[in-house]
């Protein structure tokens, strides 16, 4: 009974889309209050179905209902009850209703939270929203139904893919379809900007949250899937530019360029067609992020589905929203006429600069990842494109950037001097050459990779300190300090995530060009040394788990006479889906990891094991939650939530007739 309750409040919430995407655009557009008035009542009519829908699924996969088929595949009766739940979004169809309740969710925000828009945009911002859960929603139910019943239920499921039976990818996917829809708000908002025909200082200033949510969850999502590979998958790396990393990565830039060119709208009222130009290819990149992963054109761990069928229906979608927003920017673009002007010297510039890196950036992802498939198509021939082409062809944009911003950030709107912004910074400069220069003299036989690591990712921490400094004025120590934590929160939110960014590069290359690694076979009681470390497996033995068998090795770790740790790398074999696991036991400390990964039996007898010493990798998910928390604590700032009167209240509307 609660599954058919979930799947009627499926179909009703189709239906109420539907009303939501036609019923305020044309009541925005004949000028009617009532008809405009009803975005709001359907938005939330909409996500309190879905809510409804996506409880229901949730209750069958707790309950392990095997007459529903999604459960059926994708649970069992042994699992933990933490499992159990993220099964529910652990697979094509029940992620696709995760999807659709995150899109209501953020169409029902901006109906309880937009009380400060002008009527018609609101409505019209609803009204696209709406149609892309239609579309979505039509997408699911005639080709991706999770309420599907099985005629024969059996006593027990198939269980889960064991690669998701963990607590980075319980959480890994919910952040970021977060991320991924939260970008539908600033489509939305672009597309209803076009259709005005008007774009100014309000637009910039109502688009930014909805934006800066959306790169938060984004930052997370993509933070805790390259945990989750690190410790998860036993090869010892955290990116692989595998093509659904990549299908993440490339809405991230494309959102980070969005945030930066929103600013620049807010407080000068310029770069406004290529605002909304980036928050089309944001949100086109989200699906096709959605088409990577759910079409089956790549193989991947992450990937959900491999149905032709359900692919064509997302180009479809894709073609739909990204080709009708495309068409509409085209006839419409010329009438975001920019007001303000500025010199080649400025902070629109630096803003400028910053965007076309990220956008030519995330392109070149796009090429690195697209053009397998291409060529395969195309001409016949099977290629691979990996991580020596993205290294090669990505890092020079991100170098470029990291340069740039601490100098970009004090420069003045309008009119600058590069000189006196590059003078306010050598201090900063000064601290980070001295720290390069420390890191190259500490090194031996090492690459020139982790000191200029050092270089970039210190110029881009103290850029930012200084950038706080500078803010506080010229008068005394205790006056400017005071006058430093007044600030805005957003000034202070931009100094924490520029700052997280240093942290992040430098710890990128501080493990690529510092990391120390060792492949060997041993037997118990047999040790090795690797960077300073003594390792010494004592044995390794089965253990039950829940819904798998373990095989668990003991590896201690001392550093000459003194005891560190005891690793406890495993591999688990889960018998309902007949596949294996690695764990590796990882020893983090501030400073350095300690990981060991446990390989297969060798015929000669013993464990092959591979082991790395990591440095600062730890700083890796520091500088991303870095990045996380300086976008929330501008999100705070109270201009985001106050009511903004930059535009004038609109005529009063008429019901209609």
């Amino acid at each position: 009974m609660i599954v058919e309750l979930g799947h009627y409040a499926l179909i009703l919430a189709f239906a109420v889309s539907i009303l939501q995407s036609l019923v305020p655009l044309v009541g925005a557009q004949k000028g009617w209050a009532d008809w405009m008035a009803a975005a709001g009542p359907l938005a939330s009519g909409q996500f309190a179905l879905l809510a409804i829908a996506f409880a229901a699924l949730t209750y069958a996969f707790v309950t392990s209902d095997f007459s529903v088929l999604l459960v059926v595949d994708n649970s069992h009766t042994l699992k933990p009850l933490l499992y159990k739940i993220s099964g529910v979004w652990g697979n094509h169809e029940g992620s696709l209703l995760l999807w659709s309740l995150i899109l209501a969710l953020f169409g029902a925000s901006a109906a309880w939270f937009g009380g400060n828009l002008p009527k018609t945009l609101q409505a019209r911002v609803l009204a696209v929203q709406g149609a892309i859960g239609a579309a979505f929603l039509a997408f699911m139910i005639f080709t991706s139904n999770p309420f599907l019943r099985t005629a024969l239920p059996p006593f027990d499921g198939h269980d889960l893919n064991p690669l998701l039976q963990d607590p980075g990818l319980a959480f890994h996917p919910p952040f970021l379809y977060l991320g991924y829809v939260g970008l539908s708000m600033a489509f939305s908002f672009a597309i209803a900007a076009l259709i005005e025909g008007k774009v100014d200082a309000a637009w910039g200033r109502w688009v930014r949250p909805w934006t800066l949510a959306a790169w938060i969850f984004l930052t997370i999502g993509i933070a805790l899937g390259s945990w989750w590979a690190y410790y998860e998958l036993g090869w010892g790396g955290f990116w692989f530019w595998d093509p659904v990393e990549n299908a993440s990565f490339m809405p991230w830039l494309f959102a980070t360029a969005l945030l930066h060119s929103a600013i620049v709208v807010e407080k000068r009222e310029t770069l406004k067609a290529w605002t909304i130009l980036l928050a089309i290819l944001g949100f086109g990149f989200s699906l096709m992020g959605t088409f990577i992963v759910r079409s089956g054109v790549i193989t991947s761990v992450h990937a959900f589905a491999s149905d032709p069928e359900r692919g064509v229906f997302i180009l479809l979608i894709f073609a739909v929203f990204v080709g009708g927003a495309l068409t509409l920017f085209a006839f419409r673009g010329a009438a975001l006429e920019a007001k303000g002007v500025f010199a080649l010297v400025s902070r629109e510039s630096a803003l400028v600069l910053n965007n076309v890196l990220l956008a030519v950036a995330s392109f070149v992802v796009f090429v690195g990842t697209m053009w397998p498939l291409v060529s395969e198509l195309a001409f016949g021939r099977v290629l691979s494109v990996g991580a020596p082409f993205f290294n090669a062809a990505f890092t020079p944009f991100m170098v470029a950037l990291a340069i740039a911003l601490p100098v970009g950030a004090v420069m003045p709107w309008k009119r600058g001097k590069l000189g006196k912004a590059a003078a306010s910074m050598t201090g900063a400069l000064a601290l980070a050459v001295a720290l390069a220069g420390l890191a190259f003299a500490l090194q031996t036989g090492r690459s020139a990779l982790a000191p200029i690591g050092v270089l970039l990712g210190s110029w881009l921490v103290f850029g930012a300190l200084i950038d706080l400094w500078t803010r506080g004025g010229r008068q005394g120590i205790g006056d400017r300090l005071r006058r430093i934590a007044r600030l805005p929160r957003a000034d202070w939110g931009k100094a924490i995530a520029h700052g997280g960014l240093g942290v992040t590069i430098f710890a990128v290359t501080a493990v690529l060009g510092w990391a120390s690694e060792d492949i060997r076979v041993l037997r118990p009681g047999e040790s090795f040394e690797l960077s300073g470390h003594t390792f010494t497996l004592t044995g390794v033995e089965r253990q039950p788990g829940p819904n798998y068998i373990s095989t668990m090795a003991t590896v201690e770790v001392r550093d000459g006479d003194r005891f560190i740790t005891t690793l406890h790398p495993e591999k688990r074999v889960y018998p309902a889906a007949g596949m294996p696991t690695t764990e590796a036991g990882i020893h983090y400390t501030l400073t350095r990891d300690l990981y060991v990964a446990l390989g297969d039996p060798q015929d000669g007898g013993g464990w092959a094991l591979r082991t790395y010493v990591k440095p600062f990798a730890v700083w890796l998910w520091i500088g991303a939650a870095l990045m996380a928390l300086g976008g929330l604590v501008s999100l705070s700032d109270r201009r985001f939530r106050v009511a903004v009167g930059a535009r004038r209240a609109p005529p009063a509307a008429a019901p209609a007739e």
